[in-house]
């Protein structure tokens, strides 16, 4: 039996509960915590908030939405409201994040490509990527061949449009092609084995990623920091409900 400060968690409430977790790995687990955590609040909302006629109207609720549920909703949404510090951003921490974490704040690479595929079942034969060296000449020697070639030669779908692959950026391909592709300046060709095969590589050409100025970006950032410090402060605020309760029938502290 599963309960909050002596309140029993009914079987009936934990069935009903357990429909909202159905696609969680662990439905049951997840379902109890949900409840232990929703009676702690619901508990402390009690002992705090007048009443839940002085809740709903002080989020503005209609008296046509009234129901059990909606109503222990509305004072855990007017607990956390009265209970939880709003957070502020200091000076210069949207500058300070922003100067510490220039990656996030950068467009991607892209690059343009064309490839020839030796497709190989496994490692890479000699007899393969003599070919492959052999087309890669080819296309160093007359480059304007090379859709004629990948027609020809490429085991990829990618041979009915000569070899194009488009635009990519990393991550759009497997590790050992990405680090050949953002490595070969635009024009040149090389050879590159993965685990598909070996695969003669062209760049057509390359667009560098830029950062973008915190002007552009400071709006967005702040919001991403408040609400992240919102969601910390409300963290902290649940962890000290549950260190003060008295939860029995449950191993460990919910998640």
């Amino acid at each position: 039996m599963v309960s909050v400060n002596g309140v029993r968690i009914s079987d009936e409430a934990l069935q009903r509960e357990l429909e909202r977790h159905a696609n969680v790995p662990e439905p049951r687990r997840s379902a109890i915590d949900a409840l232990v955590m929703r009676e702690v609040l619901l508990q402390a909302a009690r002992s705090k908030l007048a009443d839940a006629e002085a809740a709903l109207q002080a989020i503005g609720a209609k008296p046509d939405y009234e129901s059990e549920r909606f109503v222990e909703e509305a004072l855990i949404e007017r607990l956390i409201e009265q209970e939880v510090v709003k957070p502020e951003l200091a000076a210069g921490e949207c500058e300070t994040y922003y100067n510490n974490n220039l990656a996030q704040f950068r467009s991607n690479d892209l690059v343009e490509a064309r490839h020839i595929l030796f497709e190989a079942a496994g490692q890479v034969q000699p007899f393969q990527r003599q070919q492959a060296e052999a087309v890669l000449q080819q296309v160093r020697d007359e480059p304007e061949k090379f859709d004629e070639l990948a027609r020809a030669h490429s085991a990829c779908t990618s041979a009915e449009v000569g070899g194009s692959l488009g635009q990519l950026s990393r991550g759009d391909t497997v590790p050992e092609f990405e680090q050949m592709l953002f490595a070969l300046p635009a024009g040149q060709c090389a050879l590159v084995e993965t685990r598909f095969g070996v695969h003669v590589v062209r760049v057509e050409r390359r667009a560098e990623g830029r950062t973008y100025p915190l002007e552009m970006v400071r709006e967005q950032l702040g919001a991403h920091l408040l609400e992240q410090k919102r969601r910390h402060a409300l963290r902290q605020y649940l962890r000290t409900l549950l260190e003060q309760a008295d939860v029995q029938g449950v191993e460990g502290e919910p998640a």
